[in-house]
């Protein structure tokens, strides 16, 4: 399911004629600046609009887009997904949303939570 969820997501955040995730259309559906995502990702801001530096881009996106995709998939549509993403604490961390975490190199935490909400445990 979880792949499916990231099809999904990769077709919604793709660049036109690319196969890489579009760093811009991931900035407009959160509401953020390249900058900020950049920063949110761990990639220099230049690197974001470097065609050189797409595949770098695609692998730090991608957490960020599987996040998005199984959330919007939960949540029923990406509108709600950017918002629970950016605004939304996630139980046990402290009042941190999705978006803090992500920021701090911890996707994975994300996607185990939102894996086990999915499966009915609820953290």
């Amino acid at each position: 399911m979880a792949a499916h969820a990231f099809e999904m997501g990769a077709s919604f955040f793709g660049e036109p004629q690319s196969s890489f995730l579009s760093a811009r259309r991931v900035c407009e559906l959160l509401g953020v600046t390249q900058a900020e995502l950049a920063k949110l990702i761990g990639v220099a801001r230049n690197t974001l609009t470097a065609r050189s530096g797409a595949r770098k881009v695609d692998a730090a996106l991608s957490p960020v887009v599987r996040i998005l995709a199984m959330a919007s998939e939960m949540a029923g549509n990406e509108n709600r997904a950017a918002i629970w993403f950016k605004h939304q604490p996630i139980p046990g961390w402290a009042g941190k949303t999705a978006y803090d975490l992500v920021g701090e190199g911890k996707a994975d935490k994300v996607l185990a939570y939102l894996e086990a909400v999915r499966s009915g445990v609820y953290a």
